[in-house]
């Protein structure tokens, strides 16, 4: 069996990338880890340095699927919003929610530090950007993050956020300066390497083909072997839905594509309509996220879609929603285009929890950015090794059906309608503001 990682931006500046044996015939373990992504990569390290001995299994290779594909942005919060959250749970969870959210942000950069991998990190600040003249709106959401989570926004109206970003389409935006950005791939490494240096296994090329109960534990077959152990974590997220391992998990994710591309080096013109070197993204509901690299290139990701297949034309179709926001930027050159599938949950929340004894969920962290990875992954491995419960923050979310085929049709019409009233209020903006 052979696997190779996407060619994507990341992939190209990890060409070293050690790829680890096949499982064959047996393996005993404590922790079973089904998914080598960051959540999964994040527990068995945590699983390790709470004394349980841990093995990975990986259908591809470490970082393959979304966690080594997607922008890189690291920072608190949930797809679903908190205002959603509130709504579901009450403002006391929304805070503990937000708070473990914001733990996991801590972890990624203390993780860096401790391993001397500064490199990782790419640039820092958020800026979240609005493609419509309602000032209100955000003002509103800035006083409630003050009010409610004791998170303090700047506000930039028009001529401030001008002196970051030269673009005609945006009108104001609220500026976070404790998000950062990193390279994701080469985290997904930096776990992998420490939890091998650890004594824990890692099976690449290893897909779990199936996952039965065996006395009081579990065990899960590969193609040519199966691991037997106390406890297993299904950390799989969108690519594991198509194998159906164990479908309660499965059939509540809803695999959701995006689209990533990135420039060749560019001339001095990309410094100077874009003066910001952390993240960008805009309020819209399917928006755009995007951030410089290596000081002159342009990582831009886009496009979301339940669509499966990579459009032929994926480097054209995003460079033409870059030049519609920087028309100054010209025939720049696209050197990279990928796709990816992320994995959401229909209540945009991830799924996290015991289903049950011994068998944990550790999946739907689509949308969320990267530190709802580190965040569930500490919270499993504490569950099943300390009965640590504050992992039941999260379950009480619980993990409904999706809809399958059904769903997926659901949720590609409701992103046409939010295209459509992003549109509408686009366009109602640029004529108020001529």
């Amino acid at each position: 069996m052979h696997a190779s990682h996407v060619a994507s931006y990341y992939a190209a500046r990890q060409r070293d990338l050690a790829v680890q044996p096949e499982l064959v015939g047996k393996y005993h373990t404590d922790v079973c880890i089904v998914g080598g992504g960051l959540a999964g990569l994040t527990c068995a390290l945590e699983a390790l340095k709470l004394g349980r001995r841990v093995a990975v299994l990986e259908a591809e290779l470490t970082g393959w699927g979304a966690s080594g594909r997607n922008g890189g942005f690291v920072s608190a919060g949930f797809a679903a919003g908190m205002d959603e959250v509130e709504k579901r749970v009450g403002l006391d969870d929304a805070r503990s929610l937000y708070k473990l959210s914001a733990g996991g942000v801590q972890y990624i950069h203390q993780m860096i530090e401790r391993e001397a991998a500064g490199h990782i990190v790419q640039g820092r600040g958020w800026l979240k950007v609005q493609r419509h003249d309602n000032a209100g709106a955000l003002k509103a959401r800035q006083e409630r993050m003050a009010r409610n989570y004791n998170v303090e926004l700047g506000f930039l109206d028009r001529p401030q956020l001008k002196r970051f970003l030269q673009s005609d389409r945006y009108f104001c935006a609220l500026h976070d300066p404790s998000p950062f950005h990193i390279d994701p791939l080469a985290y997904a490494d930096l776990l992998k390497q420490k939890i091998m240096r650890l004594g824990g296994k890692i099976f690449e090329q290893s897909p779990a083909l199936s996952l039965k109960g065996v006395g009081a534990g579990w065990r899960v077959n590969t193609p040519l072997g199966c691991v037997h152990s106390e406890s297993v974590v299904l950390a799989t997220s969108a690519y594991g839905v198509l194998n159906g391992v164990w479908p309660q998990v499965d059939k509540a994710m809803q695999p959701v594509a995006t689209y990533v591309v990135t420039s060749a080096s560019m001339g001095p013109e990309l410094g100077e309509v874009i003066r910001f070197n952390g993240c960008i993204a805009d309020t819209r509901r399917a928006g755009d996220y995007y951030r410089i690299v290596e000081g002159n290139r342009l990582l831009w990701g886009g496009r979301i879609t339940t669509r499966r297949t990579e459009p032929a034309l994926l480097a054209e179709m995003l460079k033409e929603q870059i030049l519609e926001i920087y028309p100054q930027l010209g025939d720049f050159h696209v050197e990279f285009a990928w796709s990816g599938l992320m994995g959401y949950s229909r209540h945009k929340m991830p799924i996290v929890g015991e289903l049950r004894p011994g068998l944990w969920a550790l999946t739907g962290f689509g949308g969320h950015g990267l530190n709802t990875s580190a965040m569930g992954g500490a919270l499993v491995a504490k569950g099943l090794a300390t009965g640590d419960d504050r992992w039941r923050l999260l379950a009480q979310f619980g993990h409904p059906w999706a809809g399958g085929a059904a769903g997926r049709a659901a949720v590609q019409m409701e992103y046409y309608r939010l295209q459509a009233l992003d549109w509408f209020e686009e366009k109602r903006a640029m004529l108020r503001s001529r």
